[in-house]
């Protein structure tokens, strides 16, 4: 039986949105590097450590400990085309970008918030490696504004101006390196804030589709994968704020909620049980026992190869936490993946094993399993936790492991998480603490004088209500098409294309909204396509050289290969088109080959022909030119 919806507003859900994107200018927001990824090998690397230091207040951030205590060091990347001395802070920061300011402001007053009167950066605290300084630069440009979504009226709290972070490559265990290239570090976002009065999954979904049409309407933001992120705040009143970042796609967002709603309600589920068994806190003991000798000779492939490289199996009893350890929280999530994210952050291990999963999926036998719960003296009603790795990653794993347990008894520890592709979120560390936020004193205010304000606002970019009348006039578009390419994020090159290319407007709009999401759930990643190659194909198909029928398999071909043009792909997919001497030849080919039907069908024979001809050269002809020829013959036969 399936379950009942839930009723979210008896459930008391709130949600606030952040939504992050990157700005189309010229330059980084503190130099005058160009804001372009490369991709040649690196320049220069540098190695590093980040520390956290005290506030003005003498306080130290619990997320910068936190990562601090992972003793982790952050090899950093830079190409001279798109780095200098300001990311790798060698340099002070120039002055403020003001063309990214203005483009935030027109934002803004599209949202009716109210401009600031000085622009005042802040240094917050980045914790992760992510930035060279250890901090990120940001300053609010706007507050207190409001859009209207589903005839409800949204506060927007404010919107900021920031650099974005430099982008992992990679993570090596061994010796704790994470790798950063330092390119995107710099690059402007935009960040938009609204109040948390968003009650359901789907109102999440909405308003967040209506403040990127809003950005997407300035037409000064990126476009693509990594080019816009969005951070929830989700809160249920019997459980806790929880910050999930980066959803890199607006079709998860409602599905992220839900799920973060269903671990909450299974968290404070566990809670109830929990009293219910009179466990408390105190119940738990970070007691960890070496139980190595029970699996010496064990089957298990990943014990196996801990012991062979002469590492301990270290194990602990969370008492009372029997089928607890096993309860889902999300699909395919159960308390035990919160454990074992827990271990792997804290303890840098590769996972963790307990009592309430199938171990012989592992090849751990039930006699090693009721060994272990005898020597544990685990008793039916608790869990045991154990890990094999080295001493001191052991240790912490489990001490987390025994933390997190804890912290189940009053119900669900405030933390920030990181979305997956799936929509579950996994842990990333705790909340950031008042102490993150700092004045930059490199960088003096900037003034936003009343005139820059009054001429943003004079000549603020069409909206999209207006927009979509527009392109149904100007290019003979249906409304839904016109809405389609609108909420798209070919907007932009769809109108350049329909002015230079000589297709018809609906023959773009109609393979830029729905061709491109056909190839993307085929796993075409269709963002690597570049706007002028995109002009460039329908200009080809414009003259006449290439067929509108080969264009998914051009596109398709140029996603698999970067730095390649439009020619390389026709020429790869062996698409040149015939000539109409080489067609010509080919339909009096077929129409020999089929003579009987054709004397027996007579007129009607053309649409028979038709599609054996075009079976025979798809994406090689045009449509219109091969019925042309076939009647021509037809008439003459």
């Amino acid at each position: 039986m399936s379950k009942a919806p839930l009723d979210y507003s008896k459930i008391g859900l709130k949600v606030g949105l952040e939504i992050h994107q990157q700005l189309n200018v010229n330059s980084k927001l503190f130099c005058s590097c160009s804001p372009e990824l490369f991709k040649d090998e690196p320049d220069i690397t540098f190695l590093r450590r980040l520390r956290p230091t005290q506030s003005e207040l003498g306080q130290v951030d619990p997320a910068a400990y936190f990562e601090f205590q992972k003793g982790g060091k952050v090899l950093y990347e830079a190409n001279h085309k798109s780095s200098c001395l300001v990311e790798m802070d060698e340099e002070p920061p120039h002055p403020i970008n003001m063309d990214a300011v203005e483009v935030v402001l027109t934002a803004s007053l599209m949202m009716n918030m109210q401009p600031v009167d000085e622009v005042h950066v802040m240094r917050k605290t980045v914790i992760d490696g992510s930035n060279t300084t250890g901090f990120q630069r940001t300053t609010i440009i706007a507050l207190d504004g409001w859009i209207v979504v589903g005839g409800k009226t949204i506060p927007m709290q404010a919107a900021s101006l920031e650099e974005d972070a430099a982008r992992k490559t990679a993570t090596h265990d061994v010796d704790k390196t994470t790798c950063y290239r330092i390119d995107r570090l710099g690059i402007p976002l935009i960040e938009v804030a609204t109040a948390p009065v968003i009650y359901s999954p789907k109102e999440a979904q909405e308003v967040a589709f209506a403040i990127g049409r809003i950005l997407r309407d300035t037409g000064r933001v990126m476009r693509g994968l990594g080019t816009i992120r969005q951070d929830l705040n989700v809160s249920l009143p019997n459980g806790a704020l929880i910050e999930i970042k980066g959803v890199q796609t607006l079709d998860l967002i409602s599905t992220v909620v839900e799920y973060e709603v269903q671990r909450q309600l299974g968290l404070i589920g566990i809670k109830e049980e929990l009293a219910k068994r009179n466990i408390t806190p105190d119940s738990l003991k970070p007691e960890l026992v070496d139980v190595t000798c029970i699996f010496e000779a064990t089957k298990s492939k990943i014990l196996r190869k801990a012991l062979d490289k002469n590492h301990p199996v270290l194990a602990v009893k969370l008492s009372g936490f029997a089928g607890l350890t096993g309860r889902e929280l999300m699909p395919n999530f159960r308390f035990g993946t919160e454990l074992s994210d827990r271990a792997k952050f804290w303890g840098r291990v590769g996972g963790i094993f307990h009592t309430d999963e199938v171990l012989t999926t592992y090849g751990i036998t039930p006699q090693e399993t009721e060994l272990l719960q005898k020597t544990m003296q685990a008793s039916k009603d608790d869990a045991v936790v154990f890990v094999a790795d080295t001493i001191q990653n052991s240790q912490d794993a489990l001490k987390a492991v025994v933390n997190r347990a804890q912290e189940a008894c009053f119900g669900i520890p405030q933390e920030t998480r990181t979305a997956k592709d799936d929509a579950t979120t996994r842990y990333m560390r705790p909340r950031p603490g008042a102490a993150r936020m700092y004045p930059e004193t490199d960088i003096p205010p900037q003034p936003i004088i009343p005139e820059l304000v009054q001429n943003i606002q004079a000549h603020l970019p069409e909206p999209s209500d207006k927009k979509v009348q527009r392109l149904i006039k100007q290019y003979t578009l249906n409304e839904k098409l016109a809405k389609q390419i609108i909420d798209s994020e070919y907007l932009p090159i769809f109108e350049e294309t329909a002015q230079t290319s000589g297709v018809s407007a609906a023959t773009i709009a109609a393979f830029l909204t729905e061709t491109i999401k056909a190839l993307q759930r085929d796993g075409i990643h269709t963002t690597q396509v570049t706007d002028p190659q995109i002009n460039n194909i329908f200009k080809i198909i414009g003259s006449g050289e290439l067929a509108k029928e080969a264009l998914p398999d051009v596109f398709s071909w140029l996603a698999k290969n970067e730095d390649k043009t439009v020619q390389d792909a026709i020429d790869a997919l062996g698409l040149k088109m015939f000539t109409e001497t080489e067609l010509t030849t080919i339909i009096d080919r077929i129409v020999v080959a089929n003579k009987a039907q054709v004397e027996k069908l007579g007129k009607n024979a053309s649409g028979m022909l038709m599609g054996v001809v075009m079976k025979e050269v798809r994406g090689k002809a045009s449509p219109d030119l091969v019925s042309k020829l076939l009647k021509k013959l037809l008439a003459g036969s």
